[in-house]
């Protein structure tokens, strides 16, 4: 009989997919060659039940993952009710959660978002109310300001500095900033394992071994 094999880490990626398939698939390559089980919704490997709606097999994974990889981009995503000024974009909703729940979590944001919350900012908009001010056409530079909303949550830009862990937020505008960033967090399988075990709580939900990176 065979050796039952090791579960690995279980990554979550949280994304949009419309213009980042391609930038999609490269995270998946990578962490996949690196050891960890990857669950992402463009490539098929998300766990989806048919008793939960989509909202949800989404929601569970970010509950049910080791690891939550956020990719905040230029696109807002799916999800928003148009008849409810507060309905948020599922990708949204699942970075809420992950920081809820406080997951061990990694996150990229494009260049583009930072530089229109400078620009907002100097322009007297600051802060989620004070861009609700603005109506910003949909466009390819950001289709949503609540882009800029997701990334100061990321930063848990409201806490004072002493309180904040877990913020940071790696920007990237080409794809080899975001593949070096990616190599550097997660190549090194056990470390990154023996650092989930140390500093949360829970730690894992099984015994684990390495990666094959």
């Amino acid at each position: 009989m065979s050796k039952e094999q090791p579960q690995r880490l279980k990554v979550m990626v949280s994304s949009t997919v419309y213009g980042v398939e391609d930038e999609l698939e490269r995270i998946y390559s990578k962490l996949t060659r690196f050891g960890y089980e990857v669950w992402m919704s463009h490539m098929g490997t998300l766990p989806v039940f048919s008793d939960k709606s989509a909202f949800e097999n989404c929601l569970e994974g970010v509950r049910k993952c080791d690891i939550f990889l956020g990719v905040i981009g230029c696109q807002y995503g799916s999800g928003v009710d148009p008849d409810d000024a507060d309905s948020l974009s599922i990708v949204h909703q699942e970075l809420r959660l992950a920081i809820e729940l406080q997951k061990p979590r990694w996150l990229l944001a494009h260049e583009n978002i930072l530089t229109a919350r400078t620009l907002l900012s100097k322009l007297g908009y600051e802060g989620s109310e004070g861009r609700r001010q603005l109506n910003l056409r949909r466009n390819n530079v950001l289709s949503d300001l609540r882009l800029i909303d997701m990334y100061e949550e990321a930063t848990i830009d409201a806490k004072p500095l002493k309180e904040r862990k877990g913020n940071w937020v790696q920007k990237f505008n080409r794809p080899d900033q975001s593949d070096r960033f990616l190599m550097f967090q997660f190549y090194r399988y056990q470390e990154v394992q023996a650092y989930i075990e140390e500093h949360f709580e829970d730690g894992p939900p099984f015994p684990m071994e390495g990666g094959d990176a």
